[in-house]
């Protein structure tokens, strides 16, 4: 059940429910959501595993990240992957090409990841072979805001091509996020896109979000964010 686009079959509460009465089903969810995720911090934690949730809207380029950071630093860094879709295995198909573990979740009806799929899903890996762990979320800017998985930080995609205004429009998300990486930036000088703004928005947003621009097609930025994982986890095992 996802508590913040009604997407559930269920509904949050009772329509014949006594005026006044309130059925706080999700809470009670959330609740549940991050004592797992609290379980699975805490796994990661023993393994010295840094653990990184990619969040953005569909067609955003997560899995051509991926598959480009998979390629250029797997001689250096030991990665497995989790593919978070409602349906198909296609993500998981393409990252399992780069020879890098990776391991499908497929959510049906659901709009995001949870802490107790997370939890079960990381059992297909070796984890005292893994430096870092990625999980990439379902492709939606609402409902993965709410859900901790257990994670050291997510990371929001947002691309050139989806607006500036992103970051304004899904403020949860971007409050949520510890870095954004704007990505597609080759595409820039053919779009509408107001970089400033942008970068703008996300920092009233979130004056702490960092803020990576990135193209995997002219490499631009890749350097910078290569540099962020190899810092993050250098701090993960400190």
């Amino acid at each position: 059940m996802c508590i913040d686009c009604g997407c559930a079959p269920a509904e949050h509460h009772h329509h014949d429910a006594p005026k006044g009465k309130k059925i706080t089903i999700e809470e009670d969810l959330l609740a549940k959501n991050n004592r797992l995720a609290q379980r699975n911090r805490a796994l990661f934690q023993q393994h010295a595993l840094l653990v990184l949730n990619l969040v953005s809207s569909p067609g955003s380029g997560k899995t051509t990240i991926l598959e480009t950071t998979l390629t250029d630093l797997q001689s250096e860094l030991a990665f497995a992957v989790l593919e978070g879709d409602q349906q198909t295995s296609n993500d998981a198909d393409r990252i399992a090409a780069t020879g890098v573990p990776a391991h499908q979740i497929n959510t049906g009806a659901g709009c995001h990841l949870d802490a107790h799929m997370v939890g079960h899903g990381v059992e297909h890996f070796d984890l005292d072979a893994t430096d870092i762990l990625m999980i990439e979320n379902v492709g939606n800017l609402v409902c993965p805001a709410s859900f901790d998985l257990g994670e050291d930080a997510k990371v929001a995609v947002l691309s050139v091509t989806e607006g500036e205004d992103k970051p304004l429009k899904y403020p949860q998300m971007f409050r949520a996020s510890n870095l954004m990486l704007i990505n597609k930036m080759d595409l820039l000088p053919f779009l509408r896109f107001d970089l400033e703004k942008c970068r703008e928005y996300a920092k009233r947003v979130n004056p702490q979000i960092e803020i990576i621009e990135l193209s995997c097609y002219s490499r631009d930025g890749l350097e910078r964010w290569y540099d962020w994982l190899r810092s993050r986890l250098t701090k993960k095992k400190l």
